[in-house]
């Protein structure tokens, strides 16, 4: 077994979260800034003609990036591991109880991804649980559809993501392959080409900016110079991504530099959404099929008088006017255990019908 210290609260007590028998399923989140998983009993959602309300949640738990891609593989599954142990501790239940596990988790971009997670994850549960892996976007969808994975789903937070699904099971996505790799409307986009923007000011290549003050008062930094030893100092994509509302103050401001940033990033999203919604068709052949989108992520949360979200929609209606915008009204780890449920279910009536 491994990581035994993790696993320690499994030796002896009593198992409260194995209700009447029928156990539990976990639900992960795993994005770049932090990772959430969710224990909830199977029985509440077995017996109940539809889901109940509030959804029964018997422990929660909360750690730091599961990422691999910004990370490395070993920090993220130990990331992984840490928060299912710990919320499985928290409900009074152990491994044996666990009925399904469904991982949601952002640089999850391939079969091989998938694969590769399975192996590790296998070695962790017995071998009734059953495991599923995909990508956080798909957990985010789930958590707007509660379950049903049909639509769209944009995540803007760290990075960035569209994914969608038609009726008939084909899937598609836009994005998310990093800020390397031009995810420039998410949270690390909009700061890095932020943080681009100063430099360019301080060495004569571009536009004077409210950034820099702003920037450099929220890092304690006296002088632009400053930023190239703190972004290299630690460039992880959440640390980057932090400065996001300094961008949004200053273009609320009337900075022109931050609002030409914002602008673009409500674009890239909206384009993002757009590329899934052609490849799947979902807006039907005359292009006026209702579809929903929903939305998840910090960058898109309207919190400020310069609505990243609000945009992004308005954007995509110019185009797609019956879209249908949700905000979930649970997280995306819940989204996550709903679809290990669904996946459970299933695999259950296809039994039956053999």
């Amino acid at each position: 077994m491994r990581n035994g210290d993790i696993w320690a609260f499994e030796d002896g007590g009593e198992i409260r979260g194995d209700v009447n028998g029928s156990g539990v399923v976990l639900g992960v989140d795993g994005g770049a800034t932090s990772t959430v998983c969710v224990c909830m009993p199977l029985l509440a959602l077995l017996s109940a003609h539809k889901l109940p309300d509030p959804l029964p949640v018997l422990a929660r738990a909360v750690s730091g990036c599961s990422n691999q891609n910004s990370v490395g593989e070993s920090a993220a599954w130990n990331t992984l591991e840490k928060v299912m142990a710990e919320a499985l501790s928290k409900s009074g239940s152990n491994r044996s109880a666990v009925r399904a596990v469904c991982l949601g988790v952002s640089g999850v971009n391939s079969s091989t991804d998938q694969e590769r997670i399975l192996k590790w994850i296998r070695d962790i549960f017995p071998s009734h649980v059953k495991l599923y892996v995909r990508n956080d976007a798909v957990a985010a969808l789930a958590s707007g559809t509660m379950g049903k994975l049909h639509g769209c789903v944009l995540i803007a937070g760290t990075g960035c993501i569209a994914y969608g699904f038609a009726e008939d099971g084909r899937e598609a996505r836009a994005a998310g392959a990093g800020p390397v790799l031009g995810d420039w409307g998410s949270g690390y986009g909009i700061a890095a080409q932020a943080l681009t923007a100063v430099i360019r000011a301080h060495d004569g290549r571009g536009m004077q900016t409210m950034l820099t003050n702003s920037i450099l008062k929220a890092l304690d930094l006296s002088s632009p110079d400053e930023l190239i030893g703190w972004t290299y100092a630690d460039p992880s994509w959440a640390r980057i991504a932090a400065l996001v509302p300094e961008v949004v103050s200053c273009a609320e401001a009337g900075d022109q530099i931050a609002n030409e940033i914002l602008v673009n990033a409500v674009q890239e999203l909206a384009l993002c959404v757009k590329a899934v919604v052609q490849k799947l068709c979902l807006c039907g052949e005359d292009g006026n099929s209702s579809f929903p989108v929903v939305m998840v992520g910090g960058v898109l949360e309207a919190n400020k008088s310069w609505d990243i979200g609000k945009e992004v929609i308005k954007y995509i209606q110019t185009s797609y006017p019956a879209v249908h915008p949700i905000k979930p009204q649970v997280e995306p780890a819940v989204g996550a255990a709903l679809l290990a449920w669904n996946y459970l279910m299933k695999e259950s009536e296809e039994r039956c019908l053999r």
